[in-house]
């Protein structure tokens, strides 16, 4: 076994007396040693249950002959941090989570380990240590909270930030607001849409690193309790037969992925963790063939903010793998993958049928024949940009208008609200990404205030920060190259025509080569935002968002 690195033999003798002070016996520490990543905190509504999660993996861990040892992953709520310098530090725990997790798990020489996240950054950076560590894993979330009710209708999160909006429009009271409060997010868990958090978790099933029910099962049902006894237990029979992350972690595996993505509508936030991911895995995943398998791919799903349905509706009508089943009836998935149940992708998804064709729409009887998300460029976007289709308005998929042009996601909302924003604007908000933000943040502030003054419809919006898997809307992340670094976004002048075609990919400003040489001239680099701690050291390494916004030593260094 591994830790007879440290356990065993003569020279182990002193690591053995530590173990005794931590209360092990002799019996406990023959058998393997199994580590638990738990991302418990008392911040984090997807994360004040897991403490209940470690303790039931911790069974099926002891069930199986195995001896569990908990260590923990830091995490941070995306809406209690959107809005304010908080966001900054959002995306940029992805990688924290993946360096001390690694830290960890190669210094004390663990067997295997389970990995229990819930919200966004948590499931990525603990995929990403996955991949690196190399030995037998096995993910169990908290799973999704249960949809809220505001004047008998389910609601979410992403509800909550249009009422500040509509409020601004004076559409909405502040005691109406004040019962979107008090009902949109009812229990624990990762919030109830289809956001990020739970596009990341049903993508664990989809990728084959996850257990079915993984991604939808409500954080607050028992269920939930016996999936975490499983993958306890799972992963003593992973570590017998010796089934590594890599094994799973393949480039048909990232297919597979981006394929249900596609299907289910997930948050654009998968566009940036999947590459950051497959680069961990030993490979570089081209965002631009989303596209490729989008056109292949029908969207099935209109979960929030897409539509009116909500995670623990997708797990009543067979959650991610009866859509991997839907898939498989027209052979879009590689079906003869190896997974952390120990069998294949085909023997998982068999059998398992859709119980509710309004929630998992019929491959043969889709929302749209293209999947959920679309990856733009063209002279706006050189590399990339991203958006989330599946939940653009119709007449928003083809869009034409003067860009109003912010520096900072402050500046826009404040333009949002005080009604200086009309139809037909197309609002940009630069020097967001990840080196100029810093931090890439998410812009659900501006998203929802165009949405609660009635805008969503008829005005755009395009950055090259990113957005929250509660956005909806004509709404463009991820532009490459970014304007701290020189991106054609940074050259864009108030008034400049900017072209949308979201079905043809495609993002333009009208403006001829020698009038943006002529920009590009006297454009100069902008001083960084922050010049101390951590995020200083994450600009001075951190690429752009088309490669996943990964961490590179730079050259000078290197």
């Amino acid at each position: 076994m591994r830790s007879d690195t440290v356990k065993t033999g003569m020279s182990q003798a002193p690591h053995r007396s530590l173990f005794n002070a931590l209360g092990f016996t002799k019996e406990e520490l023959e058998r393997p040693l199994i580590g638990i990543v738990s991302s418990y905190n008392e911040i984090v509504p997807g994360h004040m249950h897991l403490d209940k999660i470690v303790d039931a993996v911790k069974a099926g861990v002891l069930m199986a002959g195995g001896t569990p040892m908990v260590f923990p992953a830091i995490a941070v709520c995306d809406g209690i941090a959107m809005g304010h310098q908080g966001m900054k530090y959002s995306l940029v725990t992805r990688d924290l989570i993946a360096d001390s997790t690694e830290a960890v798990a190669m210094a004390h020489q663990f067997d295997a380990l389970v990995m229990i996240p819930n919200c966004d950054k948590n499931v990525p950076g603990l995929l990403m240590a996955a991949a690196r560590v190399n030995i037998p894993t096995i993910f169990v979330s908290g799973g999704p909270m249960l949809a809220g009710r505001v004047n008998k209708n389910k609601t979410s999160l992403s509800s909550m930030f249009e009422a500040v909006g509509a409020h601004s429009a004076g559409n909405m009271t502040e005691e109406e607001v004040e019962n979107y409060v008090n009902n949109v997010c009812p229990t624990c868990g990762s919030c109830s849409g289809m956001y990020t958090a739970n596009s990341m978790n049903c993508l664990t099933e989809a990728i084959g690193m996850g257990l079915r029910g993984n991604g939808t099962i409500p954080a607050v049902y028992s269920e939930r309790i016996r999936l975490a006894k499983q993958a306890g237990m799972k992963i003593m029979e992973l570590l017998e037969k010796d089934i590594r992350p890599k094994d799973i972690l393949t480039k048909e595996a990232f297919m597979n992925a981006l394929t249900v993505d596609m299907a289910l509508g997930c948050s654009t936030n998968t566009m940036l963790h999947l590459p950051a991911i497959a680069h961990e895995a030993g490979f570089d995943l081209d965002i631009s063939i989303a596209n490729e398998i989008s056109k292949r791919t029908p969207n099935l799903c209109h979960l929030a903010p897409a539509g009116p349905v909500f995670m623990e509706d997708l797990n009543e009508a067979g959650g991610v793998y009866a859509v991997m089943n839907e898939l498989d009836k027209k052979k879009l998935l590689n079906t003869d993958l190896i997974t952390v149940t120990g069998k294949t992708v085909a023997e998982n998804i068999k059998n398992c049928i859709n119980r509710d064709t309004d929630v998992i729409r019929p491959v043969d009887n889709p929302f749209s024949e293209t999947g959920g998300i679309a990856v733009l460029s063209g002279n706006l976007a050189p590399d990339t940009g991203v958006v989330k289709r599946s939940a653009v308005a119709p007449e928003m998929l083809k869009h034409e208008g003067p860009a109003r042009v912010f520096d900072s996601e402050e500046e826009a909302v404040e333009a949002i609200k005080s009604g200086k924003i009309v139809a037909g604007d197309v609002v940009v908000i630069r020097y967001e990404g990840p080196k100029g933000g810093p931090g890439m943040r998410e812009m659900l502030n501006p998203t929802s205030a165009i949405i609660g003054m009635g805008l969503g419809s008829s005005v755009a919006l395009i950055t090259d920060g990113r957005f929250s898997g509660a956005s909806r809307g004509a709404c463009i992340g991820h532009v490459s190259p970014e304007a701290a670094v020189g991106g054609n976004i940074a050259l864009v002048e108030e008034g400049d025509i900017i072209r949308i075609d979201i079905n043809g990919n495609s993002l333009t400003f009208d403006i001829s080569e020698e009038e943006l040489a002529k920009r590009r001239a006297k454009w100069e680099p902008r001083k960084p935002k922050i010049t101390t701690g951590y995020l200083s050291r994450y600009v001075a390494m951190v690429t752009s968002g088309n490669r996943g916004a990964i961490l590179e030593v730079p050259k000078a260094l290197s």
